[in-house]
């Protein structure tokens, strides 16, 4: 979608309405604003092997997985074990805000611009919920069958959610006045490898061109799904055309700027990336274990707006972030 032709549109269609007008285009600018980082990295970054714990289970409870980083640097974590999303604002050490609400065991969240946190509650109520910023309230805006392993709010203020029980990625427009029944997004509902299904679908990642990548966890590949296509391509993992990388269990996946693939290799307890040079691993890369240069089935992670890697470290109940060492000129960073 190409957002000055919508922002072109808008204002025609709205010139009669000066009063609504700004209001309106700022509510929709706040919402379709991308609101997480995508660094423009040089040729060959590099994170220090060593990682600092930003959060440990005292804070974050057992096994967290959710995590969301946004372009104001504020970092969202889902303590499932006590049902509360946990907030640090930039440069804090401590948490500055948590949130309590009536959602379980939460696998994913994700938030828009305006500071709406969609948070997954599937599991065991089966749907999706918002937390308002404005009015600090939790309003159900998605049914699903299934936790939702992923969650994603595109440029089109689409709500999409993979359902790794299903085996298929559903979606809903949150436009909509009322809440409709979903569409499908990607997958048939029926485990399998050919290129319209999926199994056990983890995280998933939509581009400005509405393209929809998910982690295909139990076939060991990542599928990208043109938009408005139902047969996948393989794009990294088992099956590439392409000699990529062997994964195991992908489960998290995040494009930067210039569209190269960055993926948690859950299975492999690693995150690895994509460059002019093809896969590699980033970080992790030092096997399975609780050390600084290791992870332990590793869940998702987010890049900060300086390119750093924060981690939900899950098996080890920890957040882990990797500094950049490269800056986005291929320059080491200033400590």
């Amino acid at each position: 979608m190409n957002l000055n032709g919508f922002f072109q549109e808008e204002y025609k269609l709205t010139i009669s309405f000066p009063s609504q007008f700004f209001s309106n285009i700022f509510y929709t600018f706040l919402v379709l604003a991308l609101s997480f980082n995508q660094p423009k990295f040089s040729s060959t970054p590099i994170w220090d092997s060593n990682g600092i714990t930003f959060a440990n289970q005292s804070i974050v409870g057992e096994y967290p997985v959710a995590i969301f980083v946004s372009t104001n640097n504020t970092i969202y974590v889902a303590n499932k074990e006590y049902n509360k999303i946990v907030i640090w604002q930039e440069e804090s050490v401590n948490p500055t805000k948590t949130i309590s609400g009536n959602f379980t065991w939460s696998c994913s969240l994700f938030v828009t611009s305006n500071g709406d946190i969609y948070i997954d509650d599937g599991e065991h109520n089966g749907r999706v919920q918002k937390w308002v910023a404005e009015t600090n309230t939790f309003d159900t805006v998605m049914s699903v069958n299934s936790s939702c392993d992923g969650l994603f709010v595109d440029i089109n203020n689409t709500l999409y959610c993979s359902m790794p029980d299903d085996n298929q990625v559903v979606k809903r427009s949150l436009n909509d006045a009322v809440m409709a029944s979903n569409r499908i997004a990607a997958g048939t509902g029926s485990e399998g490898s050919a290129s319209n299904q999926l199994a056990g679908p983890g995280g998933i990642f939509v581009d400005v061109n509405l393209d929809l990548y998910v982690a295909d966890c139990s076939n060991n590949r990542v599928q990208l799904f043109h938009s408005g296509e139902s047969n996948g391509t393989t794009v990294a993992g088992y099956t590439s055309l392409n000699p990529t990388i062997t994964l195991r269990c992908p489960n998290e996946i995040i494009l930067d700027a210039e569209k190269y693939l960055f993926i948690v290799d859950q299975g492999n307890s690693r995150i690895v990336g994509s460059d002019l040079n093809g896969f590699r691993c980033l970080v992790g890369c030092h096997g399975v274990g609780s050390q600084s240069n290791q992870l332990t089935r590793a869940f998702t992670f987010s890049f900060d707006h300086s390119g750093n890697i924060v981690v939900a470290d899950t098996s080890n109940h920890r957040i882990q972030k990797f500094l950049l060492m490269k800056d986005s000129f291929g320059k080491l960073k200033k400590s």
